[in-house]
């Protein structure tokens, strides 16, 4: 009995010791595990720091491209588009004598907006407005010009169908609309203007080279809609002529939202290349289409490069697909994966959802890096909900969070090294002895009304860069459906009845 109670023990002995064994080698494995997803992180965190140093590079980098665009075409990677026919938004403010009702569109991203505005003249302002979003469903995005334009003006027509007691155009009068499409266009006239290229994600072939007021002309007529495009701008020029309505300080706009891009007031001397008549204020309006800047000093890592091949259109709209909406939280899901894939961050099977680019969306990003919840719940959630992970540790949420900040901090503060660019061509980035001279940023786009992080982490850097005495003199100040209000503005300020009103 002995000798059988003695072996007994020593099985046990050795179970215990192997299972032992078991645990320590899958704690190491684990530890290994955790070790190299950590070292993933931290050399994504590494390649995508932006010290002061960086960013003063950045925003030289920026003032140069801007003076090389006004001086000759080409040669930059910003395309300088002077709009002579915009000049309303400098000369005068736009709708400040003007009244009426009048329509915007708002095309610049996976939503767009149809816009009612009733002007009430010189004193009046902006009476009333209404707005209603709608979301393009994807396969439009890449689908053709008819199916396109055809699914708009359905919703224009629903929406004018929707006007209330009071908000009718004056009888025997046509509706006006101001378009704001936010895709580079060659633009021919006021309200003219053939597209260049698609970004954010669009790829309709037929439009490209056409006139997209011509195309959205057409698909209303084809539904009966009696409605006529009385101004084209883009989101940039829309959000400087709203800014400069509401503030003369207003000195430049940027949109930061699905896609990005800048405007400012230039004086018009200041335009080698424009050979035109110079207009009488003096001043010109300058569209920047800065997110296809680039520069050696911009910190790009592995999963920017690969995000651009893999592209609808690589190796243009750089500066986009690192500092916007489109592309932040695919930047996050990239290195989600390659965590995955060399760490096993989420266990010994990568997450097959994880695989799916732009699956995981900026909002949903944003959400998690705002998570306070002492468990980050909403971490969890957002994991199981979009990317079908059911199961995450509270320090791994935690990585991910810190994850979400490296991404939005590097674009936060690229963006505001791009906006000290503007100031700096601008002459705006010193103090004059005795002079004390506002300049106001006026911003929009769903990124930065949204993604307080983000649009804080810009602000606080914007100031660090300048210096307190600099920063004390410049505002940035959020405009609300701008672009579309300044559409409506400049429809407003080029209707066809404009001149038979001041007879």
């Amino acid at each position: 009995m002995g000798k059988v109670a003695v072996g007994a023990a020593v099985v046990c002995a050795a179970t215990v010791c192997a299972a032992a064994a078991l645990v320590v080698r899958h704690r190491m494995r684990c530890s290994g595990r955790w070790a190299r997803a950590m070292a993933i992180l931290r050399e994504f965190e590494e390649n995508c720091g932006t010290p002061i140093g960086k960013l003063r590079q950045v925003a030289d980098a920026m003032a140069v491209e801007m003076h090389a665009g006004l001086a000759s075409e080409g040669g930059t990677y910003i395309s300088i588009l002077i709009l002579a026919f915009h000049i309303a938004v400098v000369s005068k403010s736009p709708g400040q004598e003007e009244n009426g009702l009048f329509y915007a569109l708002d095309l610049g991203g996976t939503n767009f907006r149809v816009i009612r505005v009733l002007l009430g003249g010189k004193d009046g302002g902006v009476v009333k407005q209404e707005f209603e979003e709608v979301s393009i469903p994807p396969h439009l995005m890449t689908g053709s010009s008819d199916a396109l334009f055809g699914f708009i003006a359905t919703a224009l027509a629903n929406f004018v169908a929707t006007e209330s007691e009071g908000l009718h155009p004056s009888p025997g009068r046509q509706r006006e609309l101001g378009f704001t499409f936010s895709f580079p266009v060659r633009q021919t006239s006021i309200a003219s203007g053939n597209l260049i290229k698609w970004t954010k994600g669009f790829l309709i072939d037929d439009v490209v080279g056409q006139d997209v007021v011509g195309e959205l002309t057409k698909a209303m007529e084809r539904i009966g809609l009696d409605m006529r495009v009385s101004a084209l701008v883009n989101d940039t020029i829309g959000t400087l002529a709203g800014g400069r309505y509401h503030n003369p300080d207003v000195i430049a706009a940027v949109i930061l939202g699905t896609g990005t891009n800048a405007a400012y007031v230039e004086r018009a001397q200041a335009i080698p290349k424009w050979h035109g008549l110079l207009p009488k204020s003096g001043e010109m309006v300058i569209n920047m289409e800065w997110g296809n800047f680039r520069s050696s000093h911009l910190p790009l890592t592995e999963y920017d490069q690969d995000l651009d091949v893999e592209s609808l259109n690589p190796g243009e709209q750089i500066f986009e697909k690192i500092i916007s909406g489109m592309y932040l939280g695919e930047i996050v899901r990239r290195v989600l994966l390659k965590m995955a894939e060399e760490a096993a961050f989420f266990g010994d099977i990568v997450p097959p959802k994880l695989k799916i680019p732009f699956i995981l969306r900026t909002p949903h990003m944003s959400a998690m890096h705002h998570d306070e919840s002492s468990d980050l719940r909403v971490v969890g959630s957002k994991l199981k909900d979009i990317l079908e992970i059911p199961h995450t540790s509270l320090k791994m949420r935690k990585a991910i969070v810190e994850l979400c900040d490296i991404v939005a901090t590097r674009g936060a503060r690229l963006s505001a090294a791009g906006i000290v660019g503007i100031i700096k061509k601008l002459g705006r980035d010193t103090v004059k002895d005795g002079e004390k001279q506002k300049s106001v940023i006026a911003m929009d786009g769903g990124l930065y009304e949204h993604y307080s992080k983000f649009s804080t982490c810009m602000e606080s850097t914007l100031k660090e860069l300048l210096g307190e005495e600099v920063s004390d003199n410049i505002a940035v100040e959020q405009s609300n459906d701008g672009s579309g209000i300044g559409a409506a503005l400049l429809a407003a300020s080029h209707s066809q009845y404009l001149e038979v009103e001041e007879s």
